[in-house]
């Protein structure tokens, strides 16, 4: 696009050109824009250029932004990296993913007493996040077949909050029995007070399996990549800039990632028949 080529100019040029991100709405707008704000400040200081955060309506949307080079970077989920890969016919390049990225986990949790184990989710109101979620609903549904659980035949609804604080929300406030989620928006809110935990409980966390990245179209130079993930991997917790954008991110810190990483994300969405 306009602006990865002007990018590849140099110089100058580059002051006037515009990097744009968005991110999987994966949280509420508020959320993702008060994430978003220093790490963009960053990046707009390492690439010499301004650099806007732009949000979606919805998973898809974010897909296809990166796919059709609407945006030059795009923070996605594992199963929304594999559809965007799918969809601009393997074009999606991940540079970096969260340390914790690698060994990523989905909880169930439940504000019913009776409900300790997957098990006894079997005739009850379920609520996922969004249906391209990763760790809110590909995953724990997943597991939930591995554990000879239907989903669509054994709960007596499947609900889907849209994203992971809203899920925590409608299980709190009794709407749905149970609920999965992403575990580092659960364990936020818990560090934050924000849910009752003598009320909501996990009642099953899940093994661990790759997840969120920041990914890039193949389009966009070679150089230009490279200078985004050194800028991603030179975060540290030692600097106060490096402190905050990794706090509010979630992350110890960013290392490198590769596609092949997402093979299992990939194999789990087309064993449950959610990729085509």
């Amino acid at each position: 696009m306009a602006a990865t080529a002007i990018v590849a100019l140099g110089g100058l040029a580059q002051a006037q050109a515009v990097f744009k991100i968005t991110a999987i709405p994966d949280e509420s707008p508020t959320e993702l824009a008060r994430k978003a704000a220093p790490l963009v400040k960053y990046l707009e200081t390492t690439l010499g250029m301004k650099v806007e955060f732009t949000p979606v309506s919805d998973y898809a949307a974010a897909v296809e932004a990166l796919a059709n080079k609407q945006v030059d970077m795009a923070w996605f989920g594992g199963f929304t990296f594999v559809q965007a890969n799918v969809r601009s016919g393997g074009k999606a390049v991940p540079l970096v993913q969260r340390e914790e990225d690698e060994k990523f986990r989905s909880v169930f949790i439940s504000g019913d007493p009776a409900i300790k184990g997957l098990s006894d989710l079997k005739g009850k109101t379920v609520s996922f996040g969004s249906p391209s979620s990763t760790s809110g609903h590909l995953m724990p549904r997943s597991y939930l077949m591995k554990a000879n659980i239907d989903a669509d035949k054994d709960f007596k609804r499947v609900a889907f909050s849209g994203a992971h604080d809203a899920t925590i929300a409608a299980v709190a406030a009794g709407k749905v029995d149970a609920g999965a989620l992403n575990i580092s928006v659960w364990e936020k809110f818990v560090t934050d007070k924000k849910v009752d935990t003598d009320k909501v409980k996990v009642i099953f966390t899940t093994p661990t399996y790759y997840d969120y990245n920041w990914t890039v179209h193949a389009d966009m130079p070679l150089a230009q990549r490279e200078k985004l993930t050194k800028a991603f991997l030179a975060l540290s917790p030692a600097t106060p800039e490096g402190k905050e954008i990794l706090e509010l991110q979630r992350a110890t810190r960013f290392v490198a990632t590769k596609a092949s990483n997402y093979d299992g994300i990939e194999a789990a969405a087309r064993s449950a028949g959610l990729l085509k």
